[in-house]
């Protein structure tokens, strides 16, 4: 190779090199920009950037993390004929009309195969904690719009799920008192590593 095929060469490796470090300034820029509140539900409200420090009110603003003794529960309460009309709405044309799966998983199982070589999956069978099924509807369900319904819609949706699994009797007004004392068939099920 000639000294100006070398240059050549060296000229496109540059130009591919500066082109990508442009390319990861505009990505790294766009990141870095401040993030303010804005109106509407679900969790994209308030997103903070990288590095931005948070005042106390939108500390406020982010979602709590509920725990499995339940904390961080929220203050309401559902019912349960609330929570069906909830699920026929918005569940069941994912998880079945009572919960028996379709396009997503089983809500309802068999607690049979608790301790079988394929455990079924269903919130009695596989739950460990109540309080936290709280938080991973709110935070996921339904898929298309997450953190949209109510803490009164979430606690009425856990509910109805807990009533056809039959964890829970028909009447019962669900609130955190509810959710934290309730014990979960397979809260035994679990192994703890690491600890």
């Amino acid at each position: 190779m000639s000294t100006s095929s070398y240059l050549s060469y060296d000229l496109v490796r540059i130009r591919k090199s500066l082109l990508s470090l442009s390319l990861i300034c505009v990505v790294v820029s766009w990141v870095m920009q401040p993030s303010s509140a804005s109106e509407g539900a679900g969790f994209d409200a308030f997103i903070p950037s990288f590095g931005e420090q948070l005042n106390d009110d939108a500390l406020a603003e982010l979602p709590v993390h509920v725990f499995a003794t339940g904390d961080g529960l929220p203050v309401g309460q559902g019912s349960l004929e609330r929570g069906a009309i909830l699920y026929s709405e918005q569940c069941a044309s994912c998880h079945g009309s009572a919960g028996e799966g379709g396009r997503a998983i089983e809500l309802v199982g068999d607690r049979q195969l608790l301790n079988s070589d394929y455990p079924d999956k269903g919130i009695a069978v596989y739950w460990p904690y109540a309080p936290t099924l709280f938080e991973y509807i709110n935070r996921s369900m339904p898929p298309d719009k997450p953190a949209s319904m109510t803490n009164d819609e979430l606690y009425s949706v856990v509910g109805y799920l807990l009533l056809l699994n039959k964890l829970i009797e028909p009447g019962v007004v669900i609130n955190a008192e509810v959710l934290s004392q309730l014990v979960m068939p397979n809260v035994n099920g679990f192994l703890t590593i690491g600890r």
